[in-house]
Parts: structure tokens; sequence; C-alpha cells
């Protein structure tokens, strides 16, 4: 991704009809609460894996390209992805389409919430006419493996940043990990993110700064998405993603640290 991958409610409303619009949230909220007019419903669990043992990972390639394609969505359309949770989920999305070589993706700062303030809704659904959808080998992935996180642990130029709460920090982490709380750069009030002078300083607080080969991960990395997209948007060059996270970690047998940060 590159920077200004967020964008506002009013900068989506100029575009509506140029943009493939992607609402996340669940089917039921798409149909009765109204949704963005023109946005087309794929609900999170449309793209997740279906393991047990990798809830929340990528859902395959063939698997990602029927959605889009059944979507109306080719692989040269700019999307602009949202939910009602902070962005956290539509971040996903963001991050798995970039996987799958996806170019031109924003998220919407403020969640739904941020369009019903001050723009129309509709509860009709678009009639959307399938498309083929060509997956697409990403460029310059940010997706690491253990093993790379592991050599990231050793490297004083790297820092590890876990992005789940204090409580699941403090009973497990990965060791030298820091603990930003993804909900910490995320303004309550706005639903959006904080202004970037403050999250400059929330994370220059933590060491996670541009010029660090930053390492992120979670559980089963969504939480590590919004991160993802923030840092992105901040123009953060050398950002890592390990898609395992601590799911796989503990899997394999990786080292876990406790206690707070």
């Amino acid at each position: 991704m590159n920077e200004n991958v967020v964008v506002g409610a009013d900068w989506l409303a100029d575009r509506l009809g140029e943009v493939a619009v992607v609402d996340v949230r669940e089917a039921w909220e798409y149909d009765g609460i109204g949704h963005v007019p023109g946005a087309v419903s794929i609900p999170f669990e449309t793209f997740r894996s279906g393991g047990d043992d990798d809830e929340g990972m990528l859902p395959g390639a063939q698997a990602w390209a029927d959605l889009l394609g059944e979507a109306g969505i080719s692989e040269d359309d700019t999307i602009v992805a949202y939910d009602d949770t902070h962005g956290v989920f539509a971040a996903r999305f963001l991050v798995t389409a970039e996987a799958y070589g996806h170019r031109d993706l924003y998220l919407l700062d403020g969640d739904f919430s941020s369009w019903m303030r001050e723009h129309e809704t509709e509860s009709e659904a678009p009639e959307v006419e399938p498309v083929p959808y060509e997956v697409r080998e990403s460029e310059d992935s940010p997706f690491v493996t253990r093993e790379e996180v592991e050599s990231a642990m050793d490297d004083p130029d790297a820092v590890l940043v876990d992005t789940r709460d204090d409580d699941e920090f403090a009973e497990g982490h990965i060791p030298g990990a820091v603990n930003l709380d993804w909900r910490e750069l995320v303004d309550d009030e706005t639903r959006g993110l904080k202004p970037r002078a403050e999250l400059t300083e929330i994370l220059e607080r933590y060491g996670v700064t541009p010029d660090k080969r930053v390492v992120l991960y979670c559980n089963t990395a969504r939480r590590i998405s919004h991160t993802y997209v923030v840092l992105s948007s901040l123009g953060y060059d050398v950002l890592e993603f390990y898609e395992g996270s601590l799911t796989e970690w503990e899997a394999v047998g990786g080292a876990i640290e406790t206690g707070e940060s």
C-alpha cells in the first residue's frame, strides 16, 4: 500500500460510481441498517480461511478471485472498503486484496458512521454483473515467515509490534515485542484515526518509527491489518506482516515471554 490510503467520506462521495465500494459488515447490517449507495456486500466471514486452526487467515487465491468476481469487481478497480468497527475488518479485507496483487486500495476513515452522519444511505443492493477477476503476484509483499520474525528478534534496527490488548500481551507474547494495542490509534468519538501529529507521538513513544524495520503480529492477523494500513498511510517504508501471527508461532513451539511491555 502507499501513503494516503485512508480517505474520508467526502472524498468517497465525490467518487461514487468511479470506485468499487465494499461493505464488510454482516449481511443483516448491510440490508437492515443501510449502506453506502452502490456498495456491494462482502461480509468478513466470507474472506477468511475456513480451517479450524487458522481462523482469519488468507482464503486462498481461487476463493478470493471467485468472491470478488461474483461481486462485479475486477483486479483493476479502485476499491474503498468500510465496516462499523473503526475499520479493523475493512483493513483486513484490504490487506487480503493486497496479498493477491490488487493495487488501488483505500480505507474509509471513521467507518460507516462517518458516512451516515452527512451522506445518504440506501437499503437496496445494486445489480451486479459478475466479471473475471485475475489474482496477480503482490508487488513487494510485506508478508514474512516465522524465520524472518525470529531474525527480527536479534536485529537492533527492528521493532516487533504486538497489536493485541494489554491482558493478552501479558499472558504471552513473542520475546522482545512492544505492546501497541491497535485501538490506541483510533479516536473513540470520531471512530476514525487520531490526528497525524498524535499518531506520530504515540508511535514514537513505543519506538515504532519510520527508520525501523517494523514487524507486526497479533493472533490471527486481523488487528495487525489495521495497524498496517495506518502505518502505510503515514509513509512507513519497511513494514513486515506476520500472517501466521501468534497462532502459528505457538503451534510450532516458538518462544513465549510473559508480563507487561
